[in-house]
């Protein structure tokens, strides 16, 4: 299972989405994660890298842009809001099947988006660092029934 975090500059959160399930994942998830108006090479956030080397999580240190290669390599795409899910299927139509928002995919959620921690001080990176911990525990327990 090919898994593949989108956000809008993959520095905040689709690292922090990719570090959690990379150290929660089990044998056969692969892990991605990419921005939909990213740069490809641009450090992560430092807050996002402290929570995540806190954690001593594995994790990719610099951004990634959305590619069409990425997506088709995904057998899930997991957006951080509506409007990165919304972006992609406008952008690219193939992947509306395999598209979702993470809460959406994961939980029924009133509120579909994850915070965006970006510009925030550590205890803003904390909070959405924690709320996206909790949602990946779901996201695991989906996966492993899917085995």
């Amino acid at each position: 299972m090919n898994i593949y975090f989108i956000c809008t500059g993959n520095t905040c959160r689709s690292p922090m989405a990719e570090a959690i399930l990379r150290s929660k994942a089990g044998e056969g998830i692969s892990v991605k994660s990419a921005g939909v108006n990213a740069f490809d090479g641009i450090p992560i956030s430092s807050h996002a890298k402290t929570l995540i080397e806190a954690e001593n999580m594995p994790y990719t240190p610099r951004s990634r842009a959305v590619t069409s290669e990425d997506l088709e390599w995904a057998d899930l795409v997991l957006t951080m809001t509506t409007s990165h899910k919304a972006f992609l299927l406008h952008s690219y139509p193939e992947v509306a099947a395999k598209t979702f928002t993470l809460k959406e995919y994961v939980m029924q959620a009133t509120y579909p988006d994850v915070q965006d921690p970006y510009g925030g001080n550590l205890e803003i990176y904390q909070a959405t660092f924690d709320e996206l911990d909790e949602v990946i525990d779901g996201l695991t327990r989906k996966l492993s029934g899917m085995n």
